[in-house]
């Protein structure tokens, strides 16, 4: 057989069986009576071999159950906050917070929900959102098929277009978006209004305009024309609105749902913008393994001015922590880096390091730490990636030495754990345990860009310095930006202060 009759026999076939992320089917009786199954080996429960426009005609309902991890970073900042009698009422945020705003306007919303998107930073510059509403209009407009009209919204808020209400009828209804139909809402209102639609024959033309079938779009523009012309609305205008509405109707969100999103993004942006150093701890905290996230984060710190702390086994947590300190001006905060974000150590063993020092206080050396520690948790690899990440430094600052001789400290570590499995204890006491400390052979510390490379093998990105550095003022001569951020104007510079 040739190849195109093999792609004949192929061509219409399914090539993988795709799972909604979070679609569940409900059944009155059990699902093998209505609709074919499917085991998925990546999930625990079966799916439907029906997709999602065939399950409610077989006598399915559909939920969409979504988790965000946004609310967790909430939860996580609130946590943070606590300890400083600063936990906030989520849901009773003052919605007119100037400086949440303000930060919205400078387009510096890294790691706000919804709104961290380089386009959508970009769009806030230009929205300048004032009002949870305005967020809301954001986040339904900035969608495949809205998206067009966003230029129309943003110029007809600041007076540069004129607004067209498509009847002086519907003014009410579309004040809010400055006339430019957004919501499944708004679709159902001017049916109502314009037409004399009832809310259960509004819902089905919101409907029919979603799954445009020609059939029923038909037969919804004569009612709607005819219902319209009982109010005095001529065919032609009424026809035209009709249009329109479908138009966006297809595209339309739900006001309800954008309400919702955006007051997490609010308050994502309300944290970020009174409460930095705690923010940015909780949005670490949820990406600990992702080290390019991480990175982004970091340089975004940089940007607000809040100290990053490199790693360290008697300050840093397993997780990432905050740090407040009385400076001479005041309260001075910073984020922990955590121990469990360095490469290649785990998240439990570094609870169990954290474990070891609150029970037994600060490490002195490393051979206290070696000493204390399971070497089961803390390994070869930990150790080495450990001290490439300068989590030794407050002890022991020559990095390479404790990497290079790994061998030889595990092997100690090891034989400590040992001696203290079969409860033996020297007679001699301490002085003798420290006799069998094995003797360190002198070697050069890492520096420079050789000491960065160490660390950015071990942390995912430079940390304590970049090989740049030197050069900064040179490359903001030239106009040299990062890659991970585009130039931010002036007039929309946010600026933290504590």
């Amino acid at each position: 057989m040739c190849s195109s009759d093999l792609a004949l026999e192929l061509e219409g076939l399914y090539r993988n069986a795709s799972t909604h992320a979070a679609g569940i089917v409900i059944g009155d009786r059990p699902l093998t009576e209505l609709v074919p199954l499917y085991q998925d080996p990546r999930s625990d429960i079966p799916a439907t071999q029906f997709n999602m426009k065939w399950v409610e005609p077989a006598g399915l309902v559909k939920f969409d159950f979504l988790g965000l991890k946004t609310l967790t970073t909430l939860d996580r900042a609130h946590g943070y906050l606590s300890r400083r009698g600063l936990a906030p009422v989520w849901n009773q945020l003052p919605l007119d917070d100037a400086r949440t705003y303000e930060l919205m306007a400078s387009g510096q919303t890294v790691g706000v929900f919804q709104l961290e998107s380089q386009g959508m930073r970009d769009t806030l510059r230009k929205m300048r959102c004032g009002s949870i509403e305005e967020i809301t209009a954001l986040i339904s407009l900035y969608r495949p098929g809205p998206m067009e009209m966003i230029d129309t919204y943003i110029d007809r808020k600041f007076g540069r277009a004129e607004v067209d209400y498509l009847h002086d009828s519907l003014k009410e209804t579309l004040t809010e978006t400055y006339g430019v139909i957004i919501y499944q809402e708004q679709v159902m209102k001017i049916a109502q209004i314009l037409a004399g639609y009832s809310l259960g024959e509004a819902d089905l033309l919101r409907r029919a305009m979603g799954k445009k079938k020609k059939e029923e779009m038909d037969f919804q523009r004569l009612r709607f024309v005819k219902g319209a012309a009982e109010k005095g609305v001529s065919e032609q205008q009424s026809g035209g609105i009709f249009d329109l509405v479908a138009k966006f109707a297809g595209y339309g969100f739900n006001k309800s749902h954008a309400a919702a999103y955006a007051l997490i993004s609010f308050q994502t942006g309300w944290l970020k913008a009174n409460h930095p150093v705690e923010f940015f701890a909780a949005s670490m905290s949820l990406d600990l393994s992702n080290t390019d996230k991480l990175a982004v984060f970091y340089q975004d710190c940089r940007r607000f001015e809040i100290p990053v702390k490199a790693p360290d086994v008697n300050r840093s947590s397993a997780d990432f922590d905050v740090e407040w300190l009385e400076g001479k001006d005041g309260p001075e905060g910073a984020v922990l880096y955590a121990l469990g974000a360095v490469r290649n150590v785990g998240l439990e063993a570094m609870k169990h390091l954290v474990e070891v020092r609150e029970a037994g206080g600060r490490f002195t050396d490393i051979f206290d730490f070696l000493e204390r520690v399971d070497p089961r948790y803390v390994n070869k690899r930990a150790l080495e990636n450990l001290a490439r990440a300068g989590a030794f430094d407050s002890f022991h600052s020559n990095r390479r030495q404790l990497f290079e001789q790994a061998d030889k400290l595990i092997a100690y570590s090891q034989s400590v754990a040992a001696e203290r499995a079969s409860s033996q204890v020297s007679l001699f006491g301490g002085d003798q345990v420290a006799a069998g400390r094995p003797r360190l052979s002198p070697v050069e510390p890492w520096v420079g860009p050789e000491k960065l490379d160490q660390e950015l093998a071990a942390v995912g990105f430079y940390l304590s310095g970049h090989p740049l550095e030197d050069m900064a003022p040179a490359l903001k001569r030239k106009r040299v930006t990062r890659s991970e951020e585009r130039r931010v104007g002036k007039e929309c510079r946010f600026r933290w202060s504590p």
